[in-house]
């Protein structure tokens, strides 16, 4: 089968719509005329499930503290398109997004102050996830580790860096697994990158689509996964589908910040900023916990040891010299990335 490098129309679909959904709330941000605020939260794909739920705890939180009540709209998809979409004029008083690359165009663009990553805990990540493997009951390929799928007859999905923020964690977690399974030989890690690139059957825009591709369309045997996915995957469909954690992974940061510049016009800056430290609250933590993801309050970690492997071992974004390094050498356009799919599309 002739290799396609698939980059989902329903991202950018998805884009217009949301912008168009933003920009339809009009010049008032106050809902029925009677004084409610609205905050608009710009998050990637797979914070749905999570976001619905935080959002009533804020609310509530909101309402004790401040006597006022308060809505919040949600707008969802691949990390670097919503990054791109509060650029070009959707109006987020804040950004929930996948990775602090995304976070940093917002920034570049004016939106954001500079050095918005000490404005909260943790470099602004209130909470973590990593990458595993969801693959289908019994494993019937036998995938155990990032080896298993450069094997001849095994279909990986994963979605497109090039719009996706959970594409560029999975690929940074391969490379760090090439790296030390051979001994820092940049030349053979790539080869290895490309082999596992050339099983990708299909290469969604975004987290939540490789989600319906493996989960509700059946394709693939191994779905390369924000663990916060693959959990929720899990619990929908518990007799269907199965997690392997891969022997070395990579600590995913998704980052948060106000986007001062838009949440300051319509008088929401003050709010907006509460409602991302409410994330660090212990009742935030839990929740973010029960929804599969990785709290940044150790105390509250463990008690999900029995969840989440706190085992294995896992590289953080600082070993490849941060982001800016990072994209420089794997995700611009014409790096490395860009030069592999060149190789596996030049080789079919």
């Amino acid at each position: 089968m002739k290799k396609k490098h698939i980059i989902a129309i329903l991202a950018f679909t998805a884009v217009l719509a949301a912008v168009g959904a933003l920009a339809g709330c009009g010049r008032s941000d106050t809902a029925d005329g009677g004084g409610t605020m609205t905050l608009t939260n710009v998050s990637y794909d797979p914070t749905r499930e999570l976001y619905k739920e935080y959002n009533e705890l804020f609310q509530k939180h909101y309402r004790e503290t401040t006597g006022k009540d308060i809505r919040i709209i949600q707008s969802h998809g691949g990390s670097g398109s919503q990054a791109r979409s509060v650029i070009e004029g959707s109006r987020a008083d804040v950004v929930t997004l996948a990775l602090a690359h995304d976070i940093s165009l917002i920034e570049r663009a004016g939106l954001i102050h500079e050095g918005w990553q000490s404005d909260f805990a943790n470099d602004s990540a209130p909470y973590t996830s990593t990458i595993v493997f969801l693959v289908r009951k019994g494993n019937p390929k036998g995938i155990r580790d990032w080896d298993d799928l450069v094997k001849p007859g095994v279909s990986v999905i994963t979605p497109d860096p090039k719009s996706s923020g959970g594409a560029c964690w999975n690929f940074l977690a391969a490379w760090s697994w090439g790296l030390d399974h051979f001994g820092g030989n940049e030349i053979k890690t790539r080869a290895f990158m490309t082999d596992l690139y050339r099983n990708v059957t299909v290469m969604d825009s975004g987290a939540r689509g490789s989600t319906t591709t493996f989960v509700e369309n059946g394709q693939g045997d191994v779905f390369i996964a924000w663990e916060n996915e693959a959990l929720y995957s899990m619990r929908e469909y518990p007799d269907k589908f199965e997690l392997v954690v891969p022997s070395i992974s990579i600590m995913a940061q998704p980052s948060v910040a106000v986007v001062d510049r838009l949440a300051r016009r319509k008088g929401h800056e003050e709010a907006a900023r509460q409602y991302l430290q409410y994330l660090y609250s212990d009742e935030a933590q839990e929740l973010a916990a029960k929804n599969g993801f990785r709290p940044s309050n150790p105390d509250i970690l463990q008690r999900y040891a029995d969840r989440f492997d706190l085992h294995v071992k896992l590289t953080k974004i600082s070993d490849f010299g941060g982001w800016e390094a990072a994209y420089v050498k794997f995700f611009n356009d014409d790096a490395l990335f860009d030069k592999i799919m060149a190789d596996v599309n030049g080789n079919e």
